[in-house]
């Protein structure tokens, strides 16, 4: 028996935690007291940080008020030190809406001056069917499509088929440099594809052709096929003809460089 008590001793020694023996001489462990957590440090430590993100954000907000007070206050600054410029703004403003209509109805007045000899009953077109410059053709393309829309014959000269009216053009504009579409109506020159674009918009154009004879729906003329020229019928387009009496060829004086003349049945 003191063996066995020196071995528990030992084997209690060994054991930092008390034990104790029950009913069943089994080693029991005595319960172990949960230990108690001081909890307020960090709920101060929260609070404060709480109480610091209220106080930043109190200053940011007193922060932006003074720089919306000083924004207000040069605001109105400036609408007290100009006033007139304010007052003057919708004017300006008019101006400037109505400053292209303006220009375009005084560049239409001026315009009226220059004339196109022989073309008092007729609307004129000088214009390109050549697709090189794509805003020159399209400009082109559009005022036909304008004109036609209204049914009216429409005298199309097409400087790329006879070089005789870009000559044309140029000597009765006085420019060398000719941007197309050219439009004359009655014989007075009304302007580009943006002035034709405007009337039509405005209304103005259908009034400037009360008067003018109206086309049957879709006609086309037989003979050219609305392209305004055929191949020439003394030389059938070869610019060369046969004089018998010196038996040598020579050039036909009645077609255009291309060899073509313009249709008698719808340019007459």
């Amino acid at each position: 028996m003191a063996d066995s008590g020196n071995s528990f001793g030992s084997f209690g020694k060994s054991k930092s935690r008390p034990f104790f023996f029950g009913r069943s001489m089994t080693v029991r462990e005595a319960p172990i007291e949960a230990p108690q957590l001081d909890r307020s440090g960090s709920m101060r430590k929260f609070y404060n940080s709480f109480e610091s993100v209220i106080s930043t954000g109190n200053s940011i907000k007193g922060k932006v008020k003074k720089l919306c007070s000083l924004f207000e206050k040069a605001d109105d600054s400036q609408s007290q030190s100009q006033p007139q410029s304010r007052s003057q703004s919708p004017t300006k403003l008019k101006a400037s809406k109505l400053g292209t209509t303006d220009l375009r109805v005084s560049s239409l007045s001026v315009n009226h001056w220059i004339g196109l000899p022989g073309a008092e009953d007729r609307i004129v077109v000088y214009f390109t069917s050549l697709r090189g410059i794509r805003r020159t053709y399209e400009d082109c393309y559009a005022v036909r499509m304008i004109f036609r829309a209204f049914r009216v014959w429409v005298d199309e000269r097409d400087i790329s088929m006879d070089s005789a009216y870009r000559k044309e053009l140029q000597c009765v504009l006085g420019e060398k440099n000719v941007s197309l579409p050219q439009v004359f109506i009655r014989g007075k020159y009304m302007g580009g594809a943006d002035v034709v674009k405007q009337l039509y918009e405005t209304g103005e154009l259908a009034k400037i052709l009360e008067g003018f004879p109206v086309r049957a729906p879709g006609h086309v003329c037989e003979s050219c096929g609305d392209v305004r020229f055929i191949p020439c019928m003394d030389c059938s387009g070869s610019r060369k003809v046969f004089d018998e009496d010196e038996g040598l060829l020579k050039r036909c004086l009645e077609c255009n460089e291309n060899g073509l003349i313009r249709c008698p049945d719808c340019c007459s």
